[in-house]
């Protein structure tokens, strides 16, 4: 039965359950209490594996990571975001942070899944033979989920900052880190996103510098991407972009960073 399944099937299903997990805890903060750990923790798990086993059968049908079309790069951006999740979200010691992942995930799964024109092509056999090139394209795409995560936990510091200005520190804001430790998170996901993406730059370099005619306004807009990032990370080190200046920063380039999904090509 399960062998019948499409790729897309499995996405669907994945959708849902990411959907489930933010519905299920917009409940729970509505009624005044605090979103299940256990509960947001296991529907994102199970949409994990589901998309997982969804971009395992596509990446097998066009032999090599499905990263061909918008579709596959909003899926794989939301699927990089996840895999950080569980493995730093313990750390971080909040569900509330679980909570707005899966609400990250179910808007680009969702969308992506949606606008039928952004799957209407599938492109087969992308990187060729050149495991170097996919290694490039998928770090590249995996850095996007960093930021998107990035982008969370700077919207959690503009709501932590707002409900310490309006002293509204009941509620679902009593859920919220602190703002010293959301913005030593952001900080280090800043930090790790530039330098996954720093890498694969430097991978695509090598063969771009060998054939100049490659470089396309695409890949022009991803190091303008990574520079932006650059200067936002040197800028908080020196300590002249803070607090909401900072977050604000972030939560724009993750914005332009999903524009800049739908002008990459995978040549």
């Amino acid at each position: 039965m399960f062998a019948e399944l499409t790729d897309r099937t499995w996405l669907w299903a994945a959708a849902g359950c990411y959907l489930a997990g933010f519905v299920l805890g917009t409940i729970s903060l509505l009624r005044g209490g605090r979103p299940s750990n256990a509960a947001n923790y296991a529907l994102i798990v199970a949409g994990y594996a589901l998309q997982l086993t969804g971009l395992g059968l596509r990446g097998r049908a066009v032999g090599g990571c499905p990263l061909g079309n918008q579709l596959e790069f909003f899926q794989f951006t939301a699927w990089s975001a996840i895999t950080l999740y569980l493995v730093v979200g313990v750390t971080f010691r909040t569900s509330l942070l679980g909570y707005f992942t899966a609400c990250l995930a179910a808007v680009l799964t969702l969308v992506s899944l949606a606008i039928p024109a952004w799957d209407a092509t599938r492109r087969a056999h992308i990187f060729g033979d050149n495991n170097w090139i996919e290694f490039h394209a998928a770090l590249a795409v995996f850095s996007y989920g960093v930021f998107g995560l990035l982008a969370l936990t700077s919207l959690m510091f503009l709501l932590r900052n707002y409900s310490l200005k309006s002293k509204r520190l009941g509620g679902w804001f009593s859920f919220l880190p602190s703002i010293l430790d959301l913005d030593h998170i952001s900080l280090r996901l800043l930090g790790t996103g530039l330098a996954l993406l720093t890498i694969s730059l430097g991978v695509g370099s090598v063969y771009w510098l060998r054939n100049p005619a490659s470089v396309t306004v695409s890949k022009l807009l991803t190091f303008a991407l990574w520079a932006a990032y650059a200067t936002a990370f040197g800028l908080r080190l020196n300590g002249k972009l803070l607090s909401k200046r900072f977050a604000w920063t972030c939560l724009v380039l993750f914005a332009a960073a999903l524009v800049s999904l739908g002008l990459v090509d995978a040549n």
